[in-house]
């Protein structure tokens, strides 16, 4: 997913002040404590669902999902 670049004007003259002045952006830290949970729900999330569906689910699934690459391939989504 692409980042979102700031509407907020004074995030936005910071980073041009820091741009300017040749300063590094700061990183941003994460929470180590949210990053493990969101990569353990990533990891089994899924399996899981896989497990759950039906196989009929499972089609109707892929064929939406071909529509819509479809629709967007051709203009009309």
């Amino acid at each position: 997913m692409p980042k979102r670049s700031s509407t907020d004007i004074n995030l936005i003259a910071v980073r041009v002040v820091e741009i300017s002045t040749g300063e590094a952006p700061k990183p941003r830290e994460k929470n180590a404590a949210a990053v493990a949970l969101g990569r353990l729900g990533g990891l089994k999330g899924g399996r899981a669902r896989a497990e759950k569906t039906t196989a009929e689910e499972r089609s109707a699934i892929a064929q939406r999902a071909a529509k819509q690459r479809w629709a967007k391939e051709k203009g009309l989504n």
